[in-house]
């Protein structure tokens, strides 16, 4: 995957070599990043991208920007045993190994095509995850951590064998949804036993009768080590400082259902061939287990232990130290019980000195245009068909990462996402950065002129004193936000400092007259402004690793760190590379040749964009309906409300008060409500 650029002593940061692997130290910071382990059964969607690998990529990347000095590992890779395997290999025509291996390529090209640079990106159809599963599993029998039970189980009398809960379809007990699958019901969120489930059909062929018979399997006791669990969350959610949609909410009271009823014993083998064996030795008392694997949802947390030992002979450092390590793990809520409550009892279960998880960071989810993301019916954008439509990376990132659901579900929206290239990055972000190395360029012949001394910055005038002041404060509010696993306040952080060059650049009155009326003044101003870009590239770089780079490059100079204060770095007389765009304009109308491009073939699903000369064809909204689902662009007008609120509460938060912060504050607030007038002109 893309290269990660590590801290070093002072301003600039190294690489390591290739091959090295990151150890923790003993009485340093020692971070251990994760994403949630995608199934290798079917390529990732936009909402899986931002709700985990994207958001921890950036974590990774922002360790190491110098001012923390972390030494971090960030490690993922794909869950390929279970039913949902096997029933998509079924499906495919092929062995569940072939499968595995086609979806773990396109995994792979999709996160290096987003630039998501994982220290390792592995798999857990691996020998070694074999070994530490069942290493485990032999743990909590030796301590009487595991219960047999024989019960009921689905069976499908056609095929004649026992049918694992993903083999197995019909009507959710809870909700009376009709698509519930045999663990879980997505309707409702609620987990499931296979023979809950009313009038059930065999995912192999629905005229198959699915009756219950008795199977004998393996179950960890949850209920036995509840109140130890309930205890190490409390603790770890109040050090970790967790996010707010956890299993506890502000005042600390525990909120999941399984836990406020009282967790029961869960399986932990299943009838399946695909998948770890259950060590049995000979002189096993509970030979019938043998034939029988271990169950994904045992296993699948294990993997990020594997995958970290397939990935260095010395992983006990990181897995087996929780005095020096602190485990930040990312994930969309979906799977919040597993990390929280399944995982954390089985490693205390296990015995041994686990390190377990210190920060959890979950998103809500992200919606597509009004609807949701589905794959049978090709609604939305999937894995490498970001690619296909020319936008880059970097815009992608900085579109999914300023929309992240981090407190409720977000939507994506083909207007906001050509609205974010057209008006933040290109002519905010990357018109002050063309503006400023543009005029060094032609101005000064690419070299930073003389006019200002090198150290901390001495303001002269009221304009840079108030300058200085702000860039520092949002420095401080940057680190505050990173520090706190606040992403998307981070990046409008970023993209408020460049809103800052070119206010500055603009109040400075920069042109050729103020270069031949007053030299020195003119030399400051270019001075500062190309030192801020300097600054820039280090905020960036975890958000836009491309972007960076490609700064990095205009400017001439090497990476550096996020500074805890704005000083001259580029000092005069550097030679700056050639300045170039950052960001390319995309046409308004491309949003609806996308619209209709990834719409799919669900047409209960599809969302009638808003009539006018920009529509599509046939997509306009009947006058005065009200009801159904919202057009694309009230909620893309929606969307953007929601964002515009965000500036303006920070514009409100910030401080000291000067004179260019309210009038920025004022049109923050005008802009507001220019769009509040534009929503309510439209239906509900």
């Amino acid at each position: 995957m893309s290269q990660k650029i590590r801290s070093s002593d002072g301003l600039l940061r190294s690489v390591p070599e290739p091959g090295q692997v990151a150890l923790p130290k003993d009485g340093e910071q020692n971070v251990l990043i994760t994403s949630a382990l995608p199934y290798c059964n079917n390529v990732p969607h936009l909402g899986n991208i931002i709700g985990s690998t994207l958001s921890a990529d950036v974590y990774s990347r922002e360790d190491f920007e110098g001012t923390r000095n972390r030494r971090t590992l960030y490690i993922c890779g794909t869950d390929e045993y279970g039913t949902a395997t096997e029933t998509r290999a079924l499906k495919e025509g092929i062995s569940p190994r072939e499968l595995c291996d086609k979806y773990y390529k396109l995994h792979s090209e999709t996160y290096e095509w987003f630039d998501i640079g994982f220290d390792y990106f592995g798999r857990t159809s691996t020998p070694v995850h074999t070994e530490i599963s069942q290493e485990i599993y032999v743990n909590l029998r030796k301590r009487g951590n595991l219960l047999r039970q024989e019960k009921e189980q689905t069976y499908c009398e056609d095929d004649q064998k026992f049918l694992a809960d993903r083999f197995v379809e019909g009507i959710c007990p809870h909700c009376n949804s009709n698509d519930a699958r045999g663990d879980q019901c997505d309707t409702c969120g609620r987990t499931l036993d296979a023979v809950e489930l009313i009038n059930p059909r065999c995912l192999l062929d629905k005229t198959h009768k699915v009756v219950t018979r008795v199977s004998a399997h393996m179950y960890v006791r949850l209920d036995k080590i509840q109140p130890q669990t309930e205890e190490w969350i409390k603790e770890s959610w109040r050090k970790g400082k967790w996010s707010p949609n956890s299993i506890i909410n502000n005042e600390g009271t525990l909120i999941d259902a399984r836990l406020k009823g009282g967790l029961h014993p869960s399986p932990v083998t299943r009838d399946l061939k695909w998948g770890v064996p259950v060590p049995i030795e000979d002189d096993d008392p509970d030979q019938d287990m043998k034939g029988k694997v271990l169950y994904v949802w045992f296993e699948a947390c294990i993997g990020y232990v594997s995958i970290t030992a397939n990935l260095t002979p010395e992983w006990k450092q990181w897995w087996f130290n929780p005095k020096n390590v602190h485990l930040y793990q990312f994930m969309g809520k979906d799977n919040v019980y597993f990390h929280t409550i399944y995982f954390p009892s089985v490693q205390i279960s296990d015995g041994r000195d686990w390190t377990t998880l210190h920060h959890l960071s979950t998103t809500e989810y992200l919606n597509y245009e009004g609807g949701k993301f589905s794959k049978s019916h090709n609604r939305g954008v999937f894995g490498p068909a970001a690619k296909e439509t020319g936008i880059p990376a970097s815009v992608w990132r900085y579109y999914l990462l300023s929309t992240r659901p981090e407190t409720a579900d977000a939507t994506f929206s083909w207007d906001d996402c050509v609205a974010a290239n057209n008006s933040v990055l290109l002519n905010n972000f990357g018109n002050f950065v063309n503006r400023a190395l543009k005029f060094i360029s032609f101005q000064y012949e690419g070299v930073i002129p003389e006019g200002d001394t090198p150290g901390p910055l001495s303001p002269n005038d009221e304009t840079d004193a108030v300058f200085v002041t702000d860039v520092n404060g949002l420095l401080k509010d940057y680190t505050d936000a990173m520090d706190a696993v606040k992403l998307r306040l981070g990046l409008q952080t970023v993209m408020l400092l460049s809103q800052r060059g070119n206010h500055y650049l603009q109040s400075s009155g920069l042109n050729k007259a103020l270069m031949t009326e007053n030299p020195a003044r003119c030399a400051q101003v270019v001075t500062r402004a190309a030192n801020l870009i300097y600054v820039l590239s280090a905020l960036i770089y975890p958000f836009m690793p491309a972007t960076s780079a490609s700064i990095l490059s205009q400017l001439n100079a090497p990476a550096r760190a996020v500074p805890d204060t704005f000083s001259i770095d580029l000092l005069p007389g550097h030679h700056i590379g050639t300045p170039e765009h950052l960001f390319k304009k995309i046409e308004e109308k491309m949003a609806n040749v996308w619209r209709a491009q990834f719409a799919g073939n669900d047409p209960a699903a599809a969302v009638p964009t808003a009539s006018g000369p920009s529509a599509a064809p046939g997509t306009s909204k009947r006058k005065g309906e009200l009801d159904g689902p919202k057009s694309a662009e009230a909620l893309a007008l929606d969307a953007k409300v929601a964002e515009q609120g965000n500036i303006v509460r920070e514009f409100k938060a910030r401080a000291p008060r000067t004179k260019e912060l309210d009038e920025e504050t004022a049109i923050a607030i005008a802009e507001l409500k220019k769009l509040k007038a534009e929503r309510a002109a439209l239906p509900k």
